[in-house]
């Protein structure tokens, strides 16, 4: 298998939802999307192959030498992800940035605030909607970066939701410290996996903090310029989860809610099919 294969491979396993808007993209970008996805994800499991904080911050700072200093590694993601920043002119610091909010998932302290989880989120997944955009644009800037922004806030919100029973079964913490203040709940208790009537209002309020981002973005068909509409693709499939996680009866700590893959395939073609019709 070769570097993007195993790229696209590595996104496949990992995030369909990212992996399916990669096939909607012209063949040519698929190796440069692919890797920068893959990239992202190589940086946010480092927590799940370490035990301890400093071998994690080794692996990351290998990151920011291997583009930093644009080596070839021997390391498929990471040739292929310079590769791609040779070709499109991908902005370095961005992708260091990505790696240093990262630095966050290694430790189990909360997050500290609302407005801390928009940084992390703009830095991470609202760097990879830019990213992609730019890929897409062939090089240039696509004029997408506040909708990129308001994209990985929602991004990230929705994935944090969707990954309570994982992160509480670790013992991380990624609800904003301030937003549980604010509704009376106890970390304690989330660390230990109890359900109470004040986290139900937390997660209350982080959805409809979602969905604002989410009508900030717009409609995606529409908003966006045709070309780089695929690199927020992986919004689709948005709305629905949300809407699934506000009707959801079972414990969100413990059940794991998914939209259904056919339904986010339907769903990003429809997208893209309208969005061609304007190009």
């Amino acid at each position: 298998m070769d570097a993007a294969a195993h790229c696209l491979d590595l996104v496949r396993q990992h995030d369909k939802d990212r992996y399916l808007a990669v096939l909607f993209a012209p063949e040519e970008t698929q190796p440069a999307l692919a890797a920068l996805a893959a990239f992202e994800i190589e940086i946010a499991r480092v927590r799940e192959v370490v035990r301890e904080p400093m071998p994690g911050e080794i692996r990351l700072q290998w990151w920011r030498d291997v583009i930093d200093a644009d080596a070839v590694s021997g390391h498929p993601v990471a040739d292929t992800l310079v590769g791609a920043i040779a070709r499109y002119r991908l902005p370095k610091p961005a992708l260091i940035a990505l790696i240093d909010a990262h630095g966050f998932d290694l430790y189990d302290d909360p997050m500290p605030s609302l407005t801390d989880l928009e940084g992390y989120a703009g830095e991470t997944a609202g760097a990879l909607f830019q990213l992609a955009a730019i890929v897409l644009a062939d090089g240039k800037d696509p004029g997408t970066g506040s909708r990129a922004g308001h994209a990985g806030v929602a991004f990230t919100i929705a994935r944090v939701l969707q990954a309570l029973p994982l992160a509480s079964s670790r013992g991380q913490v990624f609800l904003p410290a301030d937003v549980l203040a604010r509704h009376g709940v106890d970390v304690a208790d989330i660390r230990a996996g109890r359900m109470t009537p004040g986290l139900a209002a937390a997660l209350r309020e982080m959805r409809e903090h979602a969905e604002h981002h989410l009508a900030r973005v717009g409609d995606i068909a529409s908003s966006i310029p045709p070309a780089v509409v695929p690199a927020f693709l992986p919004l689709a499939g948005l709305p629905a989860l949300l809407r699934r996680l506000a009707r959801s009866k079972d414990d969100p700590l413990h059940t794991q809610t998914e939209t259904p893959a056919l339904a986010r395939i339907w769903r990003m073609w429809r997208i893209a099919r309208r969005a061609r019709r304007r190009a």
